[in-house]
């Protein structure tokens, strides 16, 4: 009920205003303390599962946006999705990367990277906070890791291109310095031919053509 100027009030009492919605309710606006909600939610995923506790009663929710002070960073709203848990439902799970890969530690290789998130399909209590990926697998120059070869789990599909690039080791640039060559300048002296006739016609009388 609290809309306008009364949600700059409430955020001055330490609550933050939220919305819940989904799986078999209608769309409701709630208040949540700010500092302890903050602490969880600094930590949650779009694919963390959370239980939210509301008047007595337990909604099993996924964070479906949160918005933040763009200077602060502090959490201003969120949304919350109620979600069934006999029922699939996709989700972006982040990738963390982890380690050191080999084919650049000892081969100087350049390190580059891709996707930093999936999609993927699965029942709720299937869903992992994020992947982790260790990039100890890539001992070679050229060895790459690809959406498709990351370890999802039991029951968990994946919706993203299975070809799209996590991370990869290729060659280290060489900077070539390459000498610009000024063209030569060679004079050209004027056609003697040219210069003659030009002369010989100066000399004609007024009138007369020269010979061919």
């Amino acid at each position: 009920s609290v809309i306008g100027k009364q949600v700059k009030a409430i955020r001055r009492q330490g609550r933050m205003p939220a919305v819940l919605y989904g799986a078999g309710t209608e769309p409701l606006s709630i208040e949540l303390e700010t500092r302890a909600a903050s602490k969880i939610l600094d930590r949650a995923s779009g694919s963390t599962l959370l239980q939210l506790q509301l008047e007595g009663q337990e909604h099993m929710v996924l964070v479906r946006e949160i918005q933040r002070d763009v200077i602060r960073r502090n959490v201003m709203h969120v949304d919350f999705l109620k979600v069934a848990m006999d029922v699939r439902i996709t989700a972006e799970v982040p990738i963390e990367l982890v380690g050191r890969a080999p084919a650049v530690e000892e081969l100087g290789g350049v390190l580059v990277t891709g996707i930093n998130t999936i999609e993927v399909e699965a029942l709720p209590a299937d869903l992992r906070d994020r992947v982790t990926v260790d990039l100890g697998s890539l001992v070679k120059i050229d060895d790459s890791i690809t959406a498709g070869d990351l370890f999802l789990g039991e029951g968990v599909e994946l919706l993203t291109d299975p070809a799209e690039l996590v991370a990869r080791v290729i060659y280290q640039a060489e900077e070539v310095l390459e000498e610009v060559v000024e063209p030569e300048v060679v004079p050209v002296a004027a056609e003697p031919e040219l210069v003659e006739r030009g002369k010989r016609e100066e000399e004609l009388p007024e009138g007369e053509e020269p010979e061919s």
